[in-house]
């Protein structure tokens, strides 16, 4: 009676102020909020997405659930097969016993209490218990520690009541907590039976016992799955966090003196980035520096043309007072300053832009380019432009290669205005040489005149950027080749690059 009254009290008027004051309580920290802190009204925290986790965190629950995954299969698998071989070892043991004891039923010849001269040992795991005719419990064999009753039914008395030796009945039922496989064996004669109860919960307790230390297992296996997923991470993800750490700094500070920090020289995927980071900080500090020296350079030449049309136009005042000769001297300065400040600044923008670099590259036959360029040049100044070519054909671009011949070839008409020999134009296996008869160049300064804006001396007081030498580098460059000067022997200069040739055709 007094056992329902603690649910009863649970659910009764008293067990209500439980809950209620929960709920009071609830109520009463939201309602004293605007006397304490002012409730929330931005944004809640949320937990973070997995596109927003970590690389750390990410490999750790990467490890951890592909370690679960393997520890749920391998251990469902291990706990079935043990289970099922523990299950079928008790099943076989309880065959065997009934079985030996049906057999000792019919070999032996009961005495007055039923039981004959059978061999029963109860144990830890069998109690044996003999019924009488009328299916009530006779005796018990059981250990001396123990005192359990093995259920008795209907259908126990009616084999206890058979003429037939050794039928057998089982089952399983459960008494006294405990859970049994029951066999009743008939005496024959209507004299009773015997029952074998097999205990199945110690077999239980012991798979239970089996599952919880393999889970233990697992779940130790599972934290050092997930420690050995953020320890691999932390190693590998520290060298991309110091590389962030650089780019964003690049970033932030537009500076690109910073070398990344050093990824152990490493061969993977890691390291190689390291490296190529560490040549695209090169790349554009070698960028920014030439853009640099580009811009003051420029700004440098442009100064002279700028100066002198500045000048020429604050003579335009007094145009009126000046003589026919003067004025014809000045408006052919200003348009030869025009002109050389136009070239001077389309110059400027291709070195800059690259513009060229857009050009597709096919298959050049050198002999075509060094004769297009002599036309075009002879049409210009009037001068006699030799061409001397063999079959040698490149892989470039087209317009880029007349670039960089025409500009040497073009110096040399500059240089040697008045020549009585022509101006040659040389291509044998890919070397091409434009030759003139002019002043050639200090030795000095032949290792130079394919630097940016530089001018060698007897140029300095002709019109020029000294931009055009160093296109013809860098076309050359970009084709595989490499460029060449030197003074001939009998006065002059010879300017070219050389480049890789195609095979002939079936070579």
């Amino acid at each position: 009676m007094s056992g329902p009254a603690p649910n009863g009290g649970a659910a009764g008027p008293d067990a209500a102020p439980g809950p209620g004051s929960a709920a009071g309580g609830e109520s009463s920290r939201q309602g004293s909020a605007p006397h304490g802190h002012a409730p929330r009204t931005g944004r809640r925290a949320r937990w973070p997405r997995l596109d927003e986790w970590t690389l750390g965190a990410r490999f750790a629950l990467i490890f951890a659930l592909v370690a679960a995954v393997i520890i749920a299969l391998l251990g469902s698998l291990a706990y079935s097969a043990a289970a099922a071989l523990i299950r079928t070892d008790a099943q076989q043991d309880f065959d065997s016993t009934v079985e030996n004891l049906a057999r000792d039923v019919r070999n032996q010849t009961p005495n007055h209490d039923g039981s004959g001269s059978l061999r029963l040992l109860a144990s830890e795991s069998f109690t044996y218990q003999v019924l009488a005719p009328d299916g009530s419990l006779s005796f018990q064999f059981r250990p001396p520690q123990r005192l359990d009753y093995l259920p008795i039914d209907l259908v126990d008395r009616q084999v206890a009541a058979m003429d037939s030796v050794a039928s057998v009945r089982t089952r399983e039922d459960t008494s006294n907590g405990e859970n049994y496989r029951i066999a009743t064996v008939s005496l024959g004669g209507g004299t009773g039976a015997v029952q074998i109860g097999q205990r199945l919960s110690p077999m239980e307790n012991m798979l239970g016992t089996l599952a919880l230390q393999m889970l233990a297992i697992g779940g130790v296996v599972l934290v050092g799955a997930a420690c050995t997923g953020w320890l691999i991470a932390r190693r590998i993800t520290g060298r991309l966090v110091r590389l962030t750490e650089a780019a964003e700094y690049v970033t932030s500070t537009g500076r690109l003196d910073l070398v990344a920090p050093d990824q152990g020289g490493g061969k993977d995927e890691v390291g190689r980035l390291g490296r190529a980071f560490n040549a695209m900080l090169a790349r554009l500090t070698a960028s920014k520096q030439d853009q640099r020296r580009l811009v003051q350079n420029a700004s440098h030449e442009l100064r002279t043309p700028l100066t002198s049309l500045r000048t020429n136009v604050s003579v335009l005042d007094r145009l009126e007072r000046l003589s026919p000769e003067a004025r014809r001297r000045l408006i052919d300065d200003l348009q030869g300053e025009t002109r050389e400040l136009t070239d001077l600044v389309s110059e400027l923008v291709e070195l800059a832009t690259e513009t060229r670099a857009d050009e597709p590259a096919q298959e050049v036959a050198l002999r075509d380019v060094a004769e297009r360029v002599a036309a075009r040049s002879g049409r210009r100044s009037g001068r006699e432009i030799v061409v001397d070519a063999d079959d040698s054909a490149v892989f470039g671009r087209p317009q880029a290669l007349e670039r960089a011949l025409s500009n040497p070839v073009e110096n040399a008409l500059k240089f040697d205005p008045g020549g009585a020999q022509p101006v040659e134009i040389v291509v044998r296996g890919g070397r091409v040489e434009v030759r003139d008869r002019g002043p050639g160049i200090e030795p000095g300064e032949l290792a130079h005149v394919f630097e940016r804006f530089y001018r060698a001396t007897p140029a300095r007081s002709m019109p020029g950027s000294g931009l055009g030498l160093s296109m013809v580098q860098e076309i050359a460059l970009s084709h595989g080749g490499r460029v060449f000067a030197y003074n001939r022997d009998g006065g002059g200069l010879a300017i070219g690059f050389d480049l890789p040739v195609l095979p002939p055709p079936g070579g």
